[in-house]
C-alpha cells in the first residue's frame, strides 16, 4: 500500500475563496494568481478551482501555454512579462497579456513583428523596488507603448509591499497609493492595484483603493498575507496535508529524540513517529512545540524533523497507536499557524509540497 502521507486539494474551498475576493472588491474583475503550480495545488486544479475568475495570472510562460492546452480560453497575464524575443511571438499565438516593467521589454515589443493586437500592463514601482518604472517615468513609458501599432490596451498596475499593515512605519499602502496617483496622472486606461492584502483591506481604504482589476493570490488558497487569520476573513483552507503514525516509542525521562538529540524528555512519555519529513516539503526548521493533530487532538512536535519522518508528543493522546490519523495542516489546524511556528509563511509550505506526496481532490460541488 502507498505511504500514508497525502495532500488533499479542496476545489470547493477554492471557489469559495474566489467568491470572497469578489465580495471584498465589488465591481472589480479578478485575476486569480496561479503561479508556482497554483501555489503547489497543481496548475490544472487551479484552472478548475478558479474557473469563475475573469483571468488567470502567473509568471511562467511555459505554464501559460500549458493552460491554453488544458482548455483555458479566458485572459492570461504574465506577471513578469516577457524575457526575450522568443516570448514575443507567444503573446499573439496564445493570446497572452504581458506585464511591461522595464525599458528593455518595450525595446523587444518595438522591434517585434507582432502581426496583431496585444494587451499590456504597465507596471509602476511605488516603493516595492523590485520591478516597475518609477512614477515620474511612467508617462514616457506609456507613450512608447502607445506608439506601438500592435499594442491595444494598456492597464496601469502596481504591487503593494506592506498590504498586511495599512500604516506600516516605512511604507504604508496610502503612501504607495499617493505615489501611484502621481505617476498615473493624465494617463488613461484601466487600473490594477490590489494583491491579497489589498483585497482583504479594500473596505478600510474605501474609494482610495478602487480599481478595475485585483490580483489575489494567497487568499484564494486559504491563507493570509498577515494581520487577521484566514478564518476571520471568511476564507477556507484549500489544502489538507495528512498522514498517520507509523511507529510509537515509549521513552524514559532523560532520553533524547531525533537527530542531534535536541529534545530531552523530562518525564517518561510516548512519542509518535509520523510519515512526513522535509523531503515531503515539511519545514526542517520547524521547532519543538510546533502544532500538529493526532486523532483530532492538538499536540506538538518533538525533536528535529528528518527527511522522511517527524516525531510528536503523544501525552495528550493516550489512545494513539500505529495507524492513528495525523493532521499536519488543514481545517482545524491552519497552515498559517504551522508556518508561523516554523518562522516562515503559508505560501512557502504550499509551494514546497514535494512531488512524491500523493495528491487527491475533494470536490464537493459540481464544476461542469
Amino acid at each position: 500500500m502507498p505511504r500514508p502521507l497525502r495532500a488533499t486539494i479542496h476545489l470547493d474551498a477554492m471557489r469559495h475563496n474566489l467568491a470572497r475576493a469578489r465580495a471584498c472588491a465589488p465591481g472589480a474583475r479578478v485575476w486569480a494568481v496561479v503561479k508556482a503550480d497554483a501555489y503547489g495545488h497543481g496548475l490544472a486544479r487551479g484552472m478548475r478551482g478558479f474557473a469563475g475568475a475573469d483571468g488567470l495570472a502567473l509568471v511562467e510562460t511555459e505554464n501559460a501555454v500549458r493552460l491554453r492546452e488544458l482548455g483555458w480560453t479566458g485572459p492570461l497575464l504574465l506577471l513578469e512579462g516577457i524575457f526575450d524575443a522568443s516570448d514575443v511571438a507567444l503573446l499573439r499565438q496564445y493570446g497572452l497579456e504581458s506585464t511591461v516593467h522595464c525599458a528593455e521589454q518595450i525595446d523587444l515589443l518595438e522591434h517585434a513583428n507582432l502581426n496583431g493586437p496585444i494587451d499590456v500592463h504597465l507596471k509602476m514601482n511605488t516603493g516595492m523596488n523590485r520591478l516597475g518604472f518609477a512614477p515620474h517615468a511612467c508617462a514616457a513609458a506609456h507613450a512608447r507603448l502607445r506608439a506601438i501599432a500592435a499594442v491595444r490596451r494598456i492597464t496601469l498596475m502596481t504591487h503593494f509591499a506592506n498590504a498586511d499593515e495599512l500604516e506600516h512605519p516605512h511604507l504604508g499602502m496610502r503612501e504607495q497609493l499617493r505615489r501611484f496617483g502621481v505617476g498615473a496622472a493624465g494617463i488613461d486606461g484601466e487600473r490594477s492595484l490590489s494583491n491579497s492584502g489589498g483585497v482583504l483591506r479594500q473596505e478600510a481604504l474605501a474609494g482610495a483603493l478602487a480599481s478595475d482589476w485585483v490580483r489575489p493570490g494567497i487568499m484564494l488558497y486559504g491563507g493570509t498575507p498577515g494581520g487577521r487569520s484566514a478564518l476571520e476573513f471568511g476564507l477556507r483552507p484549500t489544502m489538507t496535508l495528512s498522514s498517520a503514525l507509523i511507529g510509537v516509542q515509549q521513552i524514559d525521562a532523560g532520553e533524547f529524540v531525533g537527530y542531534g538529540s535536541r529534545f530531552r524528555a523530562e518525564r517518561p512519555m510516548r512519542v509518535g513517529v509520523v510519515a512526513c519529513g522535509y523531503a515531503d516539503g515539511y519545514p526542517r526548521h520547524a521547532p519543538h512545540g510546533g502544532p500538529v493533530q493526532v486523532d483530532g487532538v492538538r499536540t506538538t512536535l518533538v525533536g528535529r524533523v528528518s527527511m522522511d519522518m517527524l516525531a510528536v508528543d503523544l501525552t495528550p493522546v493516550p489512545g494513539a497507536r500505529v495507524g492513528s490519523p495525523v493532521l499536519l495542516w488543514g481545517a482545524g489546524l491552519p497552515i498559517d499557524e504551522v508556518a508561523n511556528a516554523a518562522g516562515t509563511i503559508g505560501y512557502e509550505l504550499m509551494c514546497a509540497l514535494a512531488p512524491r506526496v500523493r495528491v487527491t481532490e475533494d470536490d464537493l460541488e459540481p464544476h461542469g
